[in-house]
């Protein structure tokens, strides 16, 4: 066994720590729970969708109890300013009388941050988040503060309740690595999740994985192999979203305004490396790109107003996409 071989053994052997612990606190959400740790050991960003009391938030804390990570909250209001979340420079009065400004940090400067309800405060706001997502630091008064690695945010939104809510720009949208749905739970889920929280027993997670662990497991993800056909057809599910691109499909025309990007193609890459590295493979699959294919872009395309009409969700369009578009091209140099 070669150390690469090695090291993606103690991968998912640790990986199926960190999913043990949560288990011990969250009920189901299986492919959620999958989603959020692909996110993290590939050092994307989460966004996490559904309807209030389906536990997203107590997801984002159990996972910040099970790593070793500080930890910030930050609940978006509509009066929420970007100083609020990035900090500000303040007047200090120094030993010696003298008053100097001093950066004081706000709650964005942790290693996991909980954007919660993200969609309720304003574009502003919203896009005070851009830089340090992207980036990984701020600019505040022409000077920049890195953040400590390794960073992730993780945002939740209500689909259901629009009133006082501020729809997310796509250039936001973009910097989110999946897009999870989080559904309703099943009839023997919800009767664990009774008995676990009304009889007092509440489980306490165990720290598993520290930071530089993580940034260990993150630039391993990116030494898996990708064959160059693999690639390709990843490449080709990306161009089929472009409306009247070269390889868009029947209901890319008819139902898109515009298509996925760059960042995309890449998120849907990367996610595969860690589906591969966690079924013991050293190489990306077809499958494993067809099984991050929906995660990673249902966010990063846009509907046109007959979709809209029609009421199409972006997973039935894409799902159709993935349908229409072979494994193997049939001409090589297209």
């Amino acid at each position: 066994m070669n150390e690469f071989e090695a090291e993606v053994k103690q991968f998912r052997a640790e990986y199926d720590r960190v999913y043990r612990e949560i288990s011990k606190v969250i009920v189901g959400h299986a492919d959620i729970v999958h989603g959020v740790l692909t996110c993290l050991f590939v050092g994307g960003h989460a966004l996490l969708e559904g309807v209030p009391g389906l536990g997203k938030t107590l997801l984002v804390r159990t996972l910040s109890q099970v790593l070793d990570l500080q930890f910030n909250r930050i609940q978006f209001t509509p009066d929420l300013m970007p100083s609020d979340i990035m900090g500000t420079n303040i007047i200090n009065e120094t030993a010696e009388g003298q008053r100097v400004f001093t950066f004081q940090p706000g709650p964005l400067f942790a290693q996991i941050v909980l954007a919660d309800e993200i969609n309720r405060a304003t574009p502003k706001t919203q896009s005070a988040l851009l830089e340090a997502m992207q980036e990984h630091s701020v600019t505040i008064g022409g000077t920049i503060h890195k953040l400590q690695e390794p960073f992730f945010v993780m945002a939740t939104q209500n689909p259901i309740e629009q009133e006082g809510t501020y729809p997310l720009p796509e250039a936001q949208l973009d910097r989110f690595f999946f897009k999870l749905t989080v559904n309703y739970s099943t009839r023997q889920e919800l009767s664990t999740i009774i008995d676990r929280t009304t009889t007092g027993d509440w489980p306490t997670p165990a720290k598993v994985m520290d930071g530089a662990t993580i940034l260990k497991w993150q630039r391993l993800a990116k030494k898996t192999f990708v064959a160059p056909q693999v690639q390709d057809y990843a490449v080709r599910l990306i161009l089929a979203t472009h409306p009247q691109g070269p390889f868009a499909v029947g209901v890319t025309n008819r139902f898109l305004r515009f298509g996925a990007s760059p960042r995309g193609a890449q998120a849907i890459v990367l996610a595969a490396k860690v589906r591969a590295m966690l079924d013991g493979r050293f190489n990306v699959s077809f499958d494993d790109i067809r099984k991050a294919y929906l995660p990673a872009l249902r966010h990063r395309v846009l509907l046109n107003f007959e979709a809209q009409a029609e009421n199409v969700a972006p997973d039935t369009v894409l799902t159709e996409i993935m349908g229409e578009v072979k494994e193997k091209a049939a001409d090589p140099a297209q």
